[in-house]
């Protein structure tokens, strides 16, 4: 079986083309990321993941963005609905023991609810620190204003997810709180002083460094790089992620289609594996920009393969768990807040 291809891919729809399958298996990404175009039931959905992995011949990791309040893929009436991040947050401000609680118990409750279906990575958790006047695309999916909570949070989150056998991602390192414009729209660029990102900005992503799986931020920060974003600043990666966080696992880019970069889909992977990622991700599922990026996109070798394969190392199967009490046990915790 020949190396994986550094890359995560979407698809278009709830099932795979015949063009789509082809691709991908010629490709062999690594992994492949889920949206709500592609569900529509528990059934579709575990036949979905089963057909990704049939392409590529392999058990791939197959990751959603199943945060909770506004960022959730899988919703009602197939699927429970969790509160914001803030709403823990809320919680953990009043009691922490029981914020702490809430947060690892509604991870768990996701990561059964993903594990069924296929899914086996989420990118999760938030670990950014909103700042007044940022704009709101982190908004209320963080945990809390400072770095404590959701330092607190965000570990409770992880141990969540690893307890019914499902990775977490961190993001978006080295921090996109401070952000003034979505990087879905544009590129933002952050002006604090290097001193300040790192008591605030970089303290989450620090304390989670033990975590396999990161995701960057589409981000300028002038007092590091003026000119690049994290994804294609090879001095934040090595200097900041690396270095002062200290993350020695799997680095991805954000998603390669937002507006926040520039140049061409080429271009974009080319300076994303440049600049140190270890993987670039590509959410949309258009053909023709997959086919760009997958000319550019190397096997996975070196320190990148490693890391890879430490991530995966971190699986483990689901510890038992009565869900329906588990759920029970949740409402009445996080119910005043949600």
């Amino acid at each position: 079986m020949s190396t994986p291809g550094a890359v995560i891919f979407g698809s278009k729809g709830p099932v795979l083309s015949e063009r789509e399958r082809a691709f991908f298996k010629e490709a062999g990404p690594w992994g492949f990321i889920v949206f709500a175009r592609n569900i529509e039931n528990p059934d579709q959905l575990a036949a979905l993941t089963q057909s990704y992995r049939e392409a590529v011949g392999r058990d791939a990791p197959i990751l959603i963005d199943q945060e909770r309040g506004r960022v959730q893929r899988l919703r009602p009436p197939h699927w429970r609905s969790y509160p914001t991040g803030a709403a823990y947050g809320a919680l953990y401000s009043a009691d922490p023991e029981k914020g702490l609680e809430a947060a690892r118990l509604g991870a768990r409750l996701i990561a059964g609810e993903l594990a069924r279906a296929g899914v086996t990575v989420d990118c999760l958790p938030v670990l950014d620190v909103p700042v007044p006047g940022a704009h709101d695309v982190i908004g209320d999916r963080a945990y809390g204003l400072t770095p404590e909570p959701v330092i607190a949070l965000g570990r409770a989150a992880c141990e969540g997810l690893l307890q019914n056998g499902v990775l977490p991602i961190i993001k978006h390192i080295p921090g996109h709180g401070r952000a003034g414009v979505d990087s879905h729209e544009a590129l933002p660029v952050v002006d604090a002083p290097l001193e300040v990102l790192q008591v605030t900005d970089f303290a989450p992503f620090r304390a989670l460094a033990d975590m396999p799986l990161a995701m960057t931020a589409h981000v300028i920060y002038s007092a590091i790089d003026a000119e690049a974003p994290a994804t294609t600043s090879s001095k934040v990666i090595a200097e900041v992620i690396r270095g002062d966080i200290g993350f020695d696992g799997l680095l991805m880019s954000d998603d390669l289609s937002m507006k926040a970069l520039g140049g061409d889909f080429g271009a974009r992977t080319r300076t994303s594996f440049a600049a140190g990622c270890d993987m670039v991700l590509h959410c949309n599922g258009d053909p023709g920009e997959m086919e760009a990026i997958m000319a550019e996109v190397p096997r996975l070798g070196g320190k990148a393969l490693l890391r890879a394969e430490n991530a995966l190392g971190r699986y483990r199967p689901p510890q038992p768990f009565d869900e329906e009490a588990g759920w029970e046990a949740f409402q009445a915790l996080i119910g005043n807040y949600s």
